[in-house]
């Protein structure tokens, strides 16, 4: 996968997420009624699927740094940091928009909860992605 390709993928991403984003901040506006604690509502559904996306870039970048360690100048590793990059930062920048969307805290059904972890997993698989690149760079 050229770096052209990953850059489009997660510019692509980010736009989709961002209007992805605005149905969230829109139903949290007139949502009145209290949340049951196991209702899906639709902020908790984007913190959801930006954690999962958050945890694929970790795994990703998890295996990526293995793989780099393993194979010195092989650069099998640099595809893995690209998906690391690329997911982590689409699961931080959800995450991040579902808890500035959130008007209420823990509980209330906003997804605020699951918006931080997301933010914080994607975090975490940018930092590995980046982490394999400069070892691939230092290698090479």
């Amino acid at each position: 996968m050229s770096v052209r390709r990953v850059i489009a993928v997660a510019g692509a991403a980010l736009i989709g997420g961002s209007l992805l984003a605005v149905p969230v901040a829109a139903h949290a506006s007139v949502q009145l009624d209290p949340v049951g604690a196991y209702t899906m509502t639709a902020g908790r559904l984007w913190s959801l699927v930006a954690a999962v996306v958050g945890l694929a870039g970790v795994v990703a970048g998890g295996l990526a740094l293995a793989r780099s360690t393993g194979r010195i100048g092989s650069g099998s590793g640099r595809r893995g940091a690209f998906v690391a990059l690329a997911a982590g930062l689409a699961g931080a920048v959800v995450g991040g928009l579902v808890v500035a969307a959130a008007e209420g805290g823990p509980g209330t059904g906003y997804g605020i909860v699951g918006g931080v972890m997301a933010l914080v997993v994607g975090l975490i698989g940018t930092a590995l992605g980046g982490l394999v690149l400069a070892r691939s760079r230092r290698a090479g």
